[in-house]
């Protein structure tokens, strides 16, 4: 379709969800109600034993489009966003992140809502969202489990992107690769979860999930704070305001 902004294919067990924005892949409105859908669609399909993402392009992505967090977007951006992690996290088997380039903002959030990812070696990774005074509400959930507080603390409260090696040494990642072989990685992984019987993958997973933390549980509270608190503030609208006019923002710090 022509107005489709994913691709996916499914051989031998794989699907390969691919978003298909290039050159950035930022995820705008229509682009999330796609992922969304496709999600709850291929969770439902029996012939899917695993699932790559990966992106075509120079990003895997850059975020969530910051013209979709203004007052009017935003009550509808945040929980489909959320949704849409929520969904892959919670995807009923194995799935692989296959990052070819940077993932920012949203784009790294979709790859920490991933079970494996790899990325290429000249790629980074992080969540900027606090230099233009918002969060990320899944990666607040997310990277503290994956990293630990004090690690996520340094790299949400500065904005920080990190390079290949450190996200490796980290456990942002699994493994770190030349650009060419990201897809090569995740496709072999994802074979050898695909040749598992799927019932057994489909209960460790959500064992897996048990053992993680209850954090979708909490999801509901943190968009609470994200919509009814930060969106309240005047720095919040500066921070967009400034970021879509390419200027300094002026932080009134309230």
């Amino acid at each position: 379709m022509s107005d489709s902004f994913l691709t996916i294919e499914i051989t031998d067990g794989v699907a390969v969800l691919t978003l298909n924005r290039p050159p950035v892949n930022v995820l705008h409105l229509p682009m999330l109600r796609e992922l969304d859908a496709a999600l709850a669609a291929l969770a439902e399909d029996e012939g899917v034993r695993a699932l790559i993402v990966q992106a075509a392009g120079k990003l895997f992505s850059a975020g969530v489009d910051v013209a979709d967090h203004t007052a009017d977007k935003v009550g509808e951006m945040i929980p489909l966003f959320d949704r849409v992690c929520q969904a892959l996290a919670e995807f009923p088997t194995p799935t692989v992140a296959a990052v070819q380039g940077h993932a920012l903002g949203g784009g790294c959030e979709l790859v920490l809502c991933c079970d494996l990812a790899v990325l290429a070696e000249h790629a980074k990774i992080g969540q900027p969202e606090i230099q233009l005074a918002s969060f990320a509400p899944i990666a607040a959930l997310r990277l503290p489990y994956l990293v630990g507080y004090r690690a996520a603390a340094d790299l949400m409260f500065s904005g920080r992107s990190l390079g290949a090696a450190e996200a490796l040494q980290m456990g942002v990642v699994n493994a770190v690769l030349p650009a060419a072989e990201v897809q090569d990685w995740a496709r072999a992984k994802a074979a050898v979860f695909a040749a598992m019987s799927r019932a057994a993958m489909h209960l460790l997973k959500r064992s897996l999930l048990l053992g993680y933390g209850d954090w979708a549980a909490r999801l509901p509270a943190i968009e609470q704070v994200y919509l009814q608190e930060l969106m309240a503030t005047a720095d919040a609208h500066e921070g967009l305001t400034a970021f879509l006019e390419k200027r300094a923002p002026l932080w009134r710090h309230h």
